[in-house]
């Protein structure tokens, strides 16, 4: 009797030290499940979420050009008067404002136009006098309609050759060291083709100068044939030079040729340029990024919400409140700081743009 009291006993211990067990293991497991990583609405909201845009998306390539003023601020300066260079007050690449005596010429053909303009002045006053004289004897009867209307026709022609001898002169300005080349414009001294004692003739087609305001520049571009499809006007662009090769200057295509150039089967583009501080100079050597479209729509995320792991790119998706997935995801091109999806995500879609490798790391355990 004894023995089976005992026996029990220890039957009993054994079954509740077994539920015991049985109780600390689900304990254990809910302890486990308690501690598994979950996105709260809290840590949501402090995320910055991305929402998936439906896009044409963009190639990226690269051409070469050169630096040329723009022609619209660009003037040539001709000789109006024929003569010899005595001075030389400007050289080329020198800046210089408008107004600026360029060059000074010894000329008959000007000694010609201020005695014009000397004589003509004079004319104006003898003719007026007489106008003045045959006026008083028209009112007096002792002169005839026909001598009156004689002296204001004399007068009118005085005046007219004045005008012009006095136009002539404003335009070809001069003093008593002779013939001035002024600057029509402010700018830089592109072009040069004079030096002192040299002999000059109005005929002749050659600018002495060219002046050009390098405020805005253009940027000519040559256009392969393989390209020509791929850009049209607008096309934001990037400039660099080996000048400044740290420093990029933004700018739009401004024109696009209607036919290749015969010598080198390219066709030209232009790029119009603000350039501060006037670091861009003609005839520098330029590479042009230009971001075109493609043609493909695909949806377009900011790269920066990319998580690239083992060879393959994801994205933490937000599907709901305060839920998140990973996301694998197909990158087809990137453009600077766009990402152009082809599988994975679709317009609309929500993803996370920070703290997304720690999300990454703590949602694939």
């Amino acid at each position: 009797m004894y023995t089976k009291h005992k026996i029990l006993i220890i039957s009993t211990a054994l079954i509740v030290a077994g539920l015991g067990l049985q109780s600390c293991h689900h304990a254990d497991e809910g302890q486990e499940k308690d501690t598994r990583f979950q996105v709260t609405d809290s840590l949501l909201s402090s995320l910055l979420i991305d929402t998936v845009k439906e896009a044409s998306a963009l190639s990226q390539f690269t051409l070469t050009g050169s630096v040329a003023p723009d022609e619209n601020k660009m003037v040539k300066v001709f000789p109006m008067v024929s003569g010899v260079a005595q001075n030389v007050h400007v050289q080329l690449g020198d800046v210089v404002t408008k107004g600026q005596t360029l060059a000074v010429m010894k000329s008959a053909e000007m000694a010609g136009f201020t005695k014009d303009y000397i004589s003509s002045a004079a004319d104006v006053r003898n003719t007026r006098r007489v106008m003045e004289s045959t006026q008083d004897l028209y009112n007096g009867g002792l002169a005839s309609q026909k001598d009156m209307e004689q002296a204001k026709s004399d007068y009118q022609k005085a005046l007219a050759e004045s005008k012009r001898a006095g136009a002539v002169i404003s335009i070809n300005k001069s003093n008593s060291n002779g013939y001035e080349l002024k600057a029509p414009i402010s700018g830089f001294v592109v072009e040069k083709n004079l030096a002192g004692n040299t002999q000059v003739r109005a005929d002749n087609s050659q600018n002495l100068f060219t002046i050009a305001d390098l405020s805005t520049v253009y940027v000519l571009v040559n256009v392969y044939e393989s390209d020509i499809s791929k850009i049209q006007t607008g096309d934001p662009v990037k400039v660099t030079t080996l000048s400044y090769p740290d420093k990029i200057f933004d700018g739009k295509i401004d024109r696009i040729d209607n036919m290749l150039d015969p010598d080198n089967k390219v066709m030209h583009a232009r790029i119009k340029i603000n350039n501060p501080g006037n670091m861009l100079k003609p005839g520098m050597f330029a590479n042009i990024q230009i971001r075109a479209k493609s043609g493909e729509n695909l949806p377009e995320i900011n790269a920066r919400t990319l998580v690239f792991d083992n060879d393959k790119n994801y994205v933490i998706v937000v599907d709901g409140k305060a839920k998140v997935h990973i996301q694998p995801v197909v990158v087809a091109k990137t453009v600077e700081d766009r990402a152009y999806i082809s599988k994975g995500v679709k317009p609309g879609d929500r993803v996370v743009a920070s703290r997304q490798v720690y999300l990454y790391e703590s949602l694939k355990d």
